[in-house]
């Protein structure tokens, strides 16, 4: 907590008023930046574009480029929960796209990967296309 005040440049009081522990900033952190990308993905034209967009949006956050660089072990343990709320809530989103529960868990699968290994703007793209065009639709 010593280092998030710090890197933020909040009080330690003022953090701990609002978060009782690391984790909870972090659980924080990845709600708001879940439902941005859920948004970023409902603006899309095509489920080709929403799946690109939210592999953008993935591969280039940069809370996820700080718990790679950090906190590797975390990132590991928060891809795991696969009935966590938030999980849910993107696979939610992502069943809309597909409507289809084998194309959502492919679709998981990919984006949650990217948490990990990020993908290049244009990875995101060809790839997008490849699952919806191959395998999804």
């Amino acid at each position: 907590m010593i280092d998030i005040s710090s890197a933020s440049e909040v009080a330690r009081a003022t953090l701990y008023n609002h978060f009782r522990d690391k984790h909870s900033v972090i659980e924080a952190l990845l709600a708001s930046e879940v439902a941005r990308v859920i948004e970023v993905s409902k603006l899309a034209g095509t489920p080709a574009d929403a799946l690109e967009s939210l592999s953008i949006a993935i591969s280039s956050d940069s809370a996820l480029a700080g718990l790679r660089e950090y906190d590797p072990a975390l990132i590991a343990q928060l891809l795991i929960h696969s009935e966590h709320p938030l999980y849910l809530e993107l696979a939610r989103a992502i069943y809309t796209l597909t409507q289809s529960q084998g194309a959502t868990g492919l679709a998981m699968r990919w984006l949650l990967g990217q948490a990990v290994q990020p993908l290049t703007p244009e990875q995101s793209r060809e790839q997008a296309a490849l699952l919806v065009e191959s395998t999804l639709f």
